[in-house]
């Protein structure tokens, strides 16, 4: 029986290529000063680029930016640190995300998140999404020292929870660092569609995270 549900955030809770272009067209209009000979489509496009869907962080996109659009009066670490300051107010969820986490709650199930990144930055994107309050355990590469696909990482999360990966499901966009990660160590895995990867070897596929109460539901009474 499923006792616990634990999510990835970037791309599974949080709507990063949403949350991106927002906050990089507002980054724009804010430093406009400094970015306005450059056209806006330009300057956005560009940073989604570099910044590869999170996965360079942006101490290397800026230093890039800087250096291609000849940005002067303000340094790629002011521009680091407009990002740090603001992204959080960018961040947009997924449909249904408090919803679902409403369902679950409501019907008993551990909640947790397991994401990689800066902790600080990662529970301030939580907390704008005002979901934080739903979960019982929050783990975060940078605090936790060991970042996915590490299987420690799971395994403290499940033993924070007083579970165990077979009475637990894991819900993720990425086919190594979430699918793959979570089955290694015996959890339930569901991949969070999207369209940059495939789901490889997950378990059960959800295009809509509505979709999970029914799924955990259903996994109940076939048990």
């Amino acid at each position: 029986m499923i006792k616990a549900v634990l999510f990835d955030l970037d791309g599974t809770l949080l709507n990063r290529d949403e949350s991106v272009l927002r906050f990089a067209d507002r980054q724009y209009e804010r430093l406009k000063k400094w970015t306005g000979h450059i056209p806006k489509d330009t300057y956005i496009n560009r940073f989604i680029v570099l910044d590869a869907k999170g996965y360079v962080w942006k101490d290397k996109v800026y230093r890039q930016l800087v250096e291609e659009f000849c940005l002067t009066g303000i340094t790629s670490q002011e521009l680091l640190q407009d990002y740090l300051d603001e992204f959080s107010y960018s961040c947009v969820p997924f449909p249904n995300v408090k919803e679902m986490l409403e369902d679950l709650a409501a019907a008993g199930y551990r909640l947790g998140i397991i994401t990689n990144g800066f902790g600080k930055f990662q529970m301030g994107n939580i907390e704008a999404l005002r979901i934080r309050g739903y979960f019982d355990a929050i783990l975060i590469s940078e605090w936790e020292g060991v970042r996915k696909p590490d299987p420690a990482i799971f395994l403290r999360a499940l033993q924070r929870m007083d579970t165990v990966p077979n009475q637990s499901i894991f819900v993720g966009d990425h086919p190594q660092n979430d699918i793959a990660a979570a089955s290694h160590v015996g959890m339930v895995s569901v991949w969070k569609e999207n369209a940059q990867w495939s789901g490889g070897i997950a378990d059960y596929t959800v295009t809509d995270l509505g979709e999970i109460p029914n799924l955990l539901h259903d996994l109940k009474n076939n048990s």
